[in-house]
């Protein structure tokens, strides 16, 4: 059950960075919008995942992996964001 809190709490963050991400970047079109949210939510769920899963195997202590978890994807998704409008330029 864990787990599916996480996926939940990740989905909720990309979408607050796909959000953000429209006043950062001042893109207007609905269709720069659907991006954001589409590209911010998987990069957000998959960078919290790997985070969750890989930073114990590591053998690092799980307050770092919670820490990981809560700050990295967001990190990632604007990251990302910003290589995509970089790239698309």
């Amino acid at each position: 059950m864990e787990i599916v809190y996480l996926v939940l709490a990740m989905i909720v963050v990309g979408l607050l960075i796909g959000w953000i991400a429209g006043f950062i970047w001042k893109d207007r079109s609905p269709s720069d919008a659907r991006r954001d949210y589409i590209v911010s939510v998987i990069a957000a769920v998959a960078t919290g995942l790997l985070d969750w899963f890989v930073v114990p195997a590591m053998g690092f202590s799980e307050g770092l992996r919670n820490i990981a978890t809560a700050v990295e994807p967001a990190g990632m998704a604007l990251i990302l964001l910003w290589i995509i409008r970089r790239a698309k330029q």
